[in-house]
Parts: C-alpha cells; sequence; structure tokens
C-alpha cells in the first residue's frame, strides 16, 4: 500500500495490542484486473498466500472475506471508464503478523461500504443484495472497516481483520 498503509490500517488495531512495526511476517500484493474473473484468482492468490505462511486451516474464512471485498470492489467501486492495463484500478493485500492477518482491498472510489441487513424483508430472496457481501465478511472475520485514502492514492481501502493461530513450525 506503500507509505499510506500505515495510516489507512491505523484504525484496525483499536481495541487489540499494540503490535510492534516491525513484527509484519508476511505481506503480500496482487493487482486486479477490472473484471469478475479477478474474483477467482483473488481467492487463488489467498489460499496460496496462506499455504505459504503455514495458515491452511484460515483458508475457507478468508478466502470467502477476500472473495466479497473484491466483488464489492468491482461491482461499486469502479467508474464507467474502464482503466488502462498499466493502471490496475484494484488491489488486494495481504499482511500477517504473530497473531492476525489482515485483507485489505483498494479502489478508486471514495463512497462508503454500505452493509446489508440479513433481516431485511426480501433479504433473502434477492432483492435487498446489496451489503450483503459485507455482512458475510462481518460474520467471518473478527472485524472489518473502511478508509478513504489521502494524496497521491486516490479511493479507498476496505478491509478485514483475522485473528490467527501462529503457524506450526
Amino acid at each position: 500500500m506503500g507509505t499510506e498503509g500505515t495510516t489507512v490500517l491505523d484504525p484496525l488495531w483499536r481495541g487489540l495490542p499494540p503490535q510492534d512495526a516491525g513484527s509484519l511476517s508476511g505481506s503480500a500484493s496482487c493487482a486486479l484486473p477490472p473484471h469478475f474473473e479477478a474474483v477467482r484468482a483473488a481467492r487463488e492468490f489467498t489460499r496460496v498466500t496462506l499455504c505459504g505462511w503455514g495458515l491452511e486451516g484460515e483458508c475457507d474464512n478468508v478466502t470467502l472475506a477476500v472473495s466479497e471485498l473484491v466483488t464489492n470492489a468491482l461491482r461499486h467501486g469502479l467508474p464507467c471508464a474502464a482503466a488502462t492495463p498499466a493502471d490496475p484500478p484494484v488491489r488486494l493485500h495481504l499482511m500477517r503478523w504473530a497473531s492476525r492477518l489482515v485483507c485489505a482491498v483498494r479502489d478508486p472510489s471514495r463512497e462508503a461500504p454500505v452493509s446489508g441487513n440479513p433481516d431485511a424483508v426480501g433479504f433473502s430472496e434477492g432483492t435487498a443484495e446489496s451489503g450483503r457481501g459485507l455482512f458475510l465478511v462481518e460474520a467471518f472475520s473478527d472485524s472489518w472497516g473502511w478508509q478513504p485514502l489521502h494524496g497521491t492514492l486516490p479511493g479507498k481501502v476496505v478491509w478485514a481483520l483475522f485473528r490467527v493461530a501462529s503457524p506450526a513450525t
């Protein structure tokens, strides 16, 4: 996330013990093209990355959250005009500490994400489908949130935090 990563992710640490900035034990990032095949690519990137970190047991919940965050970024975060291939509009970041994993998806929109209400009439029939993905992210992660970007990066980052067990050594 460049130099803005720390600032963007500050809200993640509220209510959690402080992390030493040097304790990041893994990070991976990939650019995603502006089409829905990118969701499958993001899931596979996440699965391969987590397995490489020894976090196979976390794959199901984390890949579900990544799928929803990337889908929302593609559906709601892209401008009508197509981005150039040299400037991918959506980026997935995975960051791991000893007991935490963050999935963050950047998109060019500054619009706040909207979580749906699963108890709303018509939600299960799909008439109130918008926001269902964030409800799933909330259900499967320990917390989630978003932050607008400032400076040279336009848009926002939507993130999900998972508390994870330390990988087996």
